[in-house]
C-alpha cells in the first residue's frame, strides 16, 4: 500500500481517533451496499426461475461469502478491501430469464463464472482480453440490460399505485437532500405500504419461511447456460464491478492484490452457486465508504472499516429469508419498483460511458438496442448477442475507417 505526503501530514495533524470512526464507517457500508441492490438480486434469481426459498437461499449465500471475503483480505492485506454481489450481473439475470435447464442450469452458470473468476487472477491474457473489450460496447450492454429494469416502476404505478407511488415520491425527495439513503428511505416505505396492504387483504403470511435457511441446487451444464449466462455474468462482473474496484482503491492510494482478491471473490462464487449465490467481486461504489478519509485519518486503520463491514454482511444475511417472505406478500411490482429505482444512477452512469465517445457510438447504440430488446437465439439471451453485435459493427465501421477522414497524427486510435 503507497500512502501520500498529503495523507501523512493529515494523520501527523489531525487529533487521535479511536475505533468508534472506522466501525460507523464500516456499518454504513454494509447498510448501504446491501439495502441499495438486494432487491435487484432477488428479481435477477427469481427471473432465472428460482423458488421463494431458493431466492432466499442465494441472497444469503452471497451476503455470507462476501462477508467472509472481506474479512479474510481485509485483515490478511491491513487494507480497506471490501466486496459486494455483482448488482449487474443480478440485473442481467434478470433480463435474461429462465435458460434451457432451468435453475439448475443457472446454478451451473454462476459456478463456470466464479470459475472464470479464478483463472483470470492467474492467468494474465485473460485478464487482458477482458480489459481489452471497449468500454463503451460493455457499458452499453450493461445499459440495455438495466433498461427493462428501470422501467419497472413506472409500469407498477398502474398495478399497484397506491404503494408504488410512495416508493417514488419518498425516493426522489430522498435523491435531493440524502442520495446515500434515498433506496434504504424507498424500501422501508414499500415495506410499511405492503405490511398494510397484507393486513387490509388479509394475505397470510407463512412465519416459518422467515428462518434463514440454505436451499442446495445440484448444478446442471448446459451450452445455452454457459454462453448465455455463465460468460456474460463473468464479463460484467469484471467490467463493471472488479476493475473498476481496483480503480477506486487506488484513488485512495492502495494497491489491491489483484491475484489474491480474484481468488477469494472467484471460489466464494463457486462455493455459493449450490445455494444460490450468483457471484461476488470487488465492492467498486460502496468501496470508497471505508477507503477513504472519512473512514479514519490514518490510511493503515481503514481497515478496520472493512472488516466491520463483513461483521455487518454476516447480520444482514439472517435478514434473508424475511425479506423474500415480504416481497412474495407483498402487492405486484413492489420488488421490481424497489429494484428499478436502485438501478437508476447505474443506468446513467453506463448510458454515458457508452455514448460519450462519438466514434463509438454507433456501435455502442446496437450494443443498448439489442441486449434491450432481450431477444433470444438457439436458447442464448440478448446480453450475449448485443456483445457479439456491439463488437461487429465496431469492427466493421473501424474496417472503414480509411474511407472516412483520415484521423490527424498523432491522436489517439479508435
Amino acid at each position: 500500500m503507497s500512502t501520500t505526503t498529503s495523507d501523512t501530514s493529515a494523520v501527523e495533524d489531525a487529533p487521535a481517533v479511536g475505533l468508534g470512526q472506522p466501525i460507523g464507517a464500516g456499518i454504513v457500508t454494509a447498510l448501504v451496499g446491501f439495502t441499495s441492490s438486494f432487491a435487484v438480486v432477488l428479481a435477477g434469481l427469481t427471473a432465472m426461475g428460482a423458488t421463494p426459498g431458493q431466492a432466499a437461499s442465494g441472497l444469503l449465500a452471497v451476503s455470507v461469502t462476501q462477508a467472509i471475503g472481506i474479512l479474510v483480505l481485509s485483515r490478511r492485506y491491513r487494507m480497506p478491501i471490501t466486496l459486494a454481489w455483482s448488482t449487474p450481473g443480478a440485473a442481467l439475470l434478470a433480463g435474461t430469464g429462465v435458460v434451457a435447464g432451468g435453475w439448475p442450469a443457472a446454478v451451473g452458470a454462476f459456478a463456470i463464472a466464479g470459475l472464470l473468476i479464478v483463472v483470470t487472477g492467474f492467468w494474465e491474457r485473460l485478464g487482458a482480453l477482458i480489459a481489452a473489450i471497449p468500454v463503451e460496447i460493455a457499458q452499453a450492454m450493461l445499459a440495455g440490460v438495466l433498461l427493462p429494469l428501470c422501467l419497472a416502476p413506472m409500469k407498477a404505478i398502474a398495478v399497484s399505485p397506491a404503494v408504488v407511488v410512495p416508493v417514488i415520491l419518498t425516493w426522489l425527495v430522498l435523491q435531493r437532500y440524502a442520495a446515500r439513503w434515498a433506496v434504504l428511505a424507498a424500501f422501508a416505505v414499500a415495506a410499511v405500504g405492503a405490511g398494510i396492504d397484507i393486513a387490509v387483504t388479509h394475505r397470510p403470511i407463512d412465519v416459518s419461511n422467515m428462518i434463514p435457511r440454505v436451499e442446495l441446487t445440484v448444478p446442471h451444464w448446459s451450452w445455452q447456460a454457459l454462453i448465455g449466462v455463465a460468460v456474460p455474468l463473468y464479463i460484467v462482473t469484471m467490467a463493471a464491478q472488479n476493475i473498476p474496484g481496483v480503480a477506486v482503491m487506488k484513488s485512495f492510494g492502495y494497491q489491491v492484490p489483484w491475484r489474491s482478491a480474484l481468488t477469494v471473490t472467484g471460489l466464494g462464487t463457486i462455493l455459493g452457486a449450490p445455494a444460490g449465490g450468483h457471484a461476488i467481486n470487488l465492492a467498486a461504489i460502496s468501496a470508497a465508504l471505508s477507503a477513504a478519509p472519512a473512514a479514519h485519518p490514518d490510511p493503515k486503520r481503514r481497515w478496520i472499516a472493512a472488516s466491520t463491514a463483513g461483521c455487518v454482511y454476516l447480520v444482514l444475511a439472517l435478514a434473508s429469508g424475511a425479506l423474500v417472505t415480504l416481497v412474495a406478500a407483498a402487492p405486484e411490482g413492489v420488488l421490481e419498483t424497489v429494484a428499478g429505482l436502485a438501478l437508476i444512477a447505474t443506468l446513467a452512469g453506463a448510458l454515458t460511458a457508452a455514448l460519450g465517445t462519438p466514434e463509438h457510438r454507433s456501435a455502442a447504440a446496437i450494443t443498448f438496442l439489442v441486449a434491450a430488446s432481450g431477444v433470444t437465439v438457439l436458447g442464448i439471451g440478448g446480453a450475449f448477442w448485443a456483445l457479439v453485435a456491439g463488437l461487429v459493427v465496431r469492427w466493421w465501421l473501424r474496417a472503414r475507417g480509411p474511407a472516412a477522414p483520415a484521423a490527424k497524427p498523432g491522436s489517439r486510435a479508435a
